[in-house]
Order: C-alpha cells, then structure tokens, then sequence
C-alpha cells in the first residue's frame, strides 16, 4: 500500500479522472479513472457485488462480460463477515478472487433503507443489526477506516440519505450533516492511490442540490457522487434534478449518478456528463425472470415464449444468448432450475456493459446524442408491446 498523507480544502487532490473526448451535441464525455487495479473506462457501469459477489456469477464470468469494477457495500462487509476476517484472509480482492477495482459503498443508504434499526447522531450512526440484532456505531472516520482495510480502490463517505417523501427542513438537516461529515473525512489520512467520493444531496430541492455541490466541491474532492434520487420519486423528477447537479459539479472530476437505473434512462444521465453508475436492476430483475433487450424487457415467464426458438435478444453476443432459445430460458425460469437465474443475470449484466461499451465509442465518434435517442426510443418502443 502507498504512503498515505492527509489533506484539507487547503490542499486537495489532483484528479484521477481525465476527459478523453466529449460529445457535441450533449455533456457526454469519455473518459479514464486511474486506480490502484488499473484504468476504468467511462462511462461505466459497476454490477453490484453487495457482499462480495455479484449474485449468481463468479468473478470471472463478471470480468469476461467487460467488467472493470464492481460495487460492494462496507456496512454489510461489516457485519458479515466482519472487516477483521477480510483483512487476514488478504484484503476484498483477494477474498472475492477480483483483480479489478472495487467501489464501496458507506452505510449512507441504509441510513434510509434501515431508517427504524438507527440512530443519527452528529457524532455518527447507530445501526441495530438487521441479522442479530446487535448494536453497531459508525462514525465517519469509522467507515473511511474500515474501507481503506478492506483495501478498495474507490470510497464512499458515510452521508445523510433522505427519502423522496421527506420535507425540505428534513431534507436540508440532513445535508448540512453531510457536509459536516464530509469536512472530516475529508482530512483523514487516505493512501494516495484511493480516492474518496464527496456526496451530493440535497432532495429533490434545486437549490440545495446546487448549495450542496458547491459546498463539497469546495473541499476538493478527488470524485463526485450524486445520492438520494431513485428513491421513490417520479422518473422525470430524477431526470430533472440529476441534470441541474451534474452542471453544478467540477468538469474535471469523475460523476457518479448512485443507484440508477433503466438503460434508457442510463443513455440520458450519460448525456447529461454523468460517469459511472451502478444498480441492483440487472440482477435482481433477473432472479425474477425479466431481462434487459435492445428491444424492451422481456418476461421469461410468459407462455407465448414457450415454443421460441429465438435468442433472448438477436442482437446480443453474450454467452446466453449465443447458445440458448428463449423457449429454453423460459422452461429454466418456471421450474425454478437454478441455471435460469445464472444464465438471465449473465445476460442483465452483459447487456449494461455493452451498453456502456456502445456508449464509449459514440462519443469518440462525435455522435452519442443521436445514437442515444435512437437507442432509448427503440428500447421503449418495446416496452410498450
């Protein structure tokens, strides 16, 4: 590990995230994000890997669908199987077999998600654990500590997360702690090959979102993350909001939009000078037997599926639909065989790498509005069937 040396808003890092080419006709950009476990190409898509695995796929299978990083999340790294085991069984990479950079979210959103298991306090977070019940602080400091012995490449500070419903004194509260919080995380010693993300929130309240970034932007944050949209709110009001902060962030600093979302509405964030981006949606839809296609989603449940020898989507080249008829994935999908889950994750998570891998080379080529309309338009057209 590099030598860690701490810093302030007085000295800020410089960015590991450069510009490589930009769009015309949108914000899209492409770009690089150095890391410890080489370079990710931006725009990117990080398959969640909550504790550790992407649900139903090995780490290879993960790498050969073009992965370059995954998203794992500290606090339930925490309290299973405990931060102690990871470090002496050689660090999250190793654990996981994952020689690709790994993101770590903080706890922020289950100040949210788990918002009647704890506790928020100016000094931190008391979680009451959803497995035994057992009582678990987080500090800020805590968490950039726990994250940096784990070993990941990217950070998350630990932040207030709000949900759509909550008003804006709640919702003001809740960043200004943020910020709070950020301040001293911000001057933690951190090894100079990782970067700490400040947080962005604000609700869904314009002028917070703005105040917010400014506020974080200040501190000179090595990247930028975008939290508490996706949360129950209505999609145009995401779409709104995400692009007003995205103009408030620093051009020269990676963008990550948390938590989102539908392809399509991927192709538009990406338009918007958004960077990276993860979701449970690829995964978890896919357990359930509903796949992502260029031509909308498809519900491997239904009956007219039964006798197709068709490919789940013509024009995808990822193992499941190179060798296996849809009429095969729906038998898999109704028996509940567990190979259906496998072979339809495979594929979710194939699609939104391409997807991003598509999206990298329209922008090179100067026309990624376009191509991106055109995309999202078919993609919705199929919905609707």
């Amino acid at each position: 590990m590099t030598e860690s040396v701490p810093r302030s808003a007085a000295a800020p890092r410089d960015s590991p995230f450069r510009v490589l080419s930009t769009d015309p006709a949108s914000s899209a950009r492409r770009g690089v994000l150095q890391t410890a476990h080489g370079e990710i190409e931006t725009p990117v898509f990080m398959p969640v890997a909550t504790l550790g695995t992407v649900k139903g796929l090995t780490s290879r299978q993960v790498a050969e669908q073009g992965a370059r990083i995954l998203l794992a999340n500290a606090y339930h790294l925490i309290l299973r199987p405990g931060v102690e085991i990871i470090e002496e069984l050689g660090g999250l990479h190793r654990f996981m077999g994952w020689d690709g950079a790994i993101l770590t979210d903080s706890g922020g959103f289950q100040v949210m998600s788990l918002s009647e298991l704890r506790r928020v306090s100016e000094e931190g977070v008391e979680f009451r654990s959803h497995l035994d019940g057992s009582k678990i602080f987080l500090s800020p400091e805590d968490v950039v500590d726990t994250e940096c012995r784990l070993g990941v490449d990217v950070l998350m500070p630990l932040d207030v997360c709000v949900a759509a419903s909550d008003g804006r004194v709640a919702v003001e509260d809740g960043m200004e702690r943020t910020t709070r919080w950020a301040e001293r995380q911000a001057k933690l010693a951190i090894p100079d090959d990782r970067h700490l993300y400040g947080i962005v929130q604000g609700g869904l309240e314009r002028d917070l979102r703005r105040r917010h970034a400014g506020q974080l932007a200040a501190l000179g944050f090595p990247g930028y993350s975008v939290g508490g949209l996706s949360v129950g709110e209505d999609r145009q009001m995401t779409r709104e909001i995400a692009a007003d902060t995205a103009a408030a962030l620093p051009i020269d600093r990676s963008r990550y939009l948390m938590g989102v979302g539908l392809p399509q509405d991927l192709l538009r964030f990406i338009g918007m000078g958004y960077d990276q981006f993860d979701c449970v949606m690829p995964t978890r839809n896919a357990r359930n037997g509903s796949c992502f296609t260029s031509h909308g989603r498809v519900n491997l449940r239904l009956a007219r599926h039964a006798r197709s020898r068709e490919p789940l989507d013509a024009s995808c080249e990822c193992y499941t639909c190179r060798n296996y008829s849809l009429g095969y994935l729906r038998h898999l999908t109704v028996s509940g065989e567990m190979l259906g889950a496998q072979l339809a994750t495979l594929h979710n998570v194939h699609f939104y790498l391409d997807l991003m891998a598509q999206s990298r080379a329209h922008i090179e080529s100067g026309d990624y509005a376009a191509w991106a309309d055109r995309t999202a338009e078919q993609i919705e057209e199929g919905e609707k069937k």
